[in-house]
């Protein structure tokens, strides 16, 4: 597509939206931050960049996916199963559900091969036997129900904060009190709508409990975080707030020259490596939602993190 002469200044989405009536505006700024515009050699990223008379756009519209994620063959870390659920040890890079520009390779997909018809609707079709998240880059221990009755039980349970779940983080600075409570509102953010943070008005109440296991100097510190709710990057965003954001977090605790700077070199390196928040659920507990065992899991560091706190110790 080349833009017009009365579309100059226009906003990309805009002016694509304009010259392609079949595509919804929406759905033009979902591909351009999905980077499927292209001009000439160069990926466009911002919908609201503005176009110029003559400049010429590429649009790549991917296939429509299947409405149902479809089964794949993928190794599953599972710490347990029986007939009505199963308890995996997510590694950190596999998102748990389809989501546009991650339809395949998911968690769900792993899952639907793994434990075949019997997931089938259970939650919904797109996300059949979740009951629960972890973001893609943060590991760890998750539940899936396989049938109607335990993912019901289940999701009354961590609707009524009757799961325990206790996650470790490396954060930036060592937290002024030893352990503490961090209150406040998550919502999205006002101006980046892609980012959660804690709100003076609005957004969904949410409580995190944590406590310092280890400090590394004044530079960083191994903290535990137990969650009183489940909001969407909950202790990212909540450790981000009180000044102290996990290492390697992209979106809420981008380190600063000056910070990365004051580390010895070894420290450097692994925390400039380390692409990745670090961030790892290592605690899992709760009744069975059949028989009303009583069932608890932990799950060790992974190597990434091991390596990044070994570093670490150096300061």
């Amino acid at each position: 597509m080349t833009i017009e002469a009365d579309q100059e200044g226009e906003r990309l989405d805009r002016a694509l939206a304009r010259r392609l009536p079949d595509l919804s505006r929406s759905r033009l700024k979902s591909l351009i931050e999905e980077g499927r515009v292209r001009s000439g050699e160069r990926t466009i990223s911002d919908p609201s960049q503005r176009v110029k008379p003559g400049q010429r756009f590429a649009i790549i519209i991917p296939q429509a996916s299947a409405p149902v994620p479809q089964a794949e063959e993928i190794p599953l870390a599972v710490r347990y199963e029986d007939q009505d659920l199963i308890v995996i040890d997510k590694p950190a890079g596999m998102v748990v559900h389809p989501a546009p520009g991650n339809e395949g390779a998911t968690l769900v997909n792993a899952l639907i091969a793994h434990c075949g018809a019997s997931l089938s609707g259970i939650g919904g079709v797109r996300r059949p036997g979740i009951v629960h998240r972890l973001d893609k880059d943060t590991s760890g221990l998750l539940v899936a129900a396989k049938n109607d009755i335990a993912h019901r039980k289940l999701a009354e349970d961590f609707a009524a904060h009757r799961i325990e779940r206790a996650y470790q983080a490396v954060v930036w600075g060592v937290p002024a009190k030893r352990s503490g409570e961090i209150e406040g509102n998550i919502g999205r953010h006002p101006t980046n709508r892609k980012k959660m943070t804690v709100l003076a008005r609005g957004g969904k109440p949410a409580l995190t409990r944590y406590r310092v296991l280890r400090s590394f100097g004044t530079a960083a510190s191994l903290v535990e975080c137990r969650l009183a709710t489940g909001r969407t990057h909950q202790i990212r965003v909540h450790l981000a707030s009180i000044g102290h954001p996990l290492l390697g977090d992209p979106v809420y605790g981008r380190v600063t020259p000056a910070r990365l700077q004051a580390l010895p070199p070894k420290a450097r390196a692994a925390v400039a490596g380390f692409k990745r928040q670090a961030l790892h659920a290592w605690l899992l507990g709760f009744q069975h939602p059949v028989n009303n065992q009583a069932l608890r899991w932990e799950s060790p560091l992974p190597a990434d993190m091991v390596e990044l706190i070994s570093s670490l110790e150096s300061i």
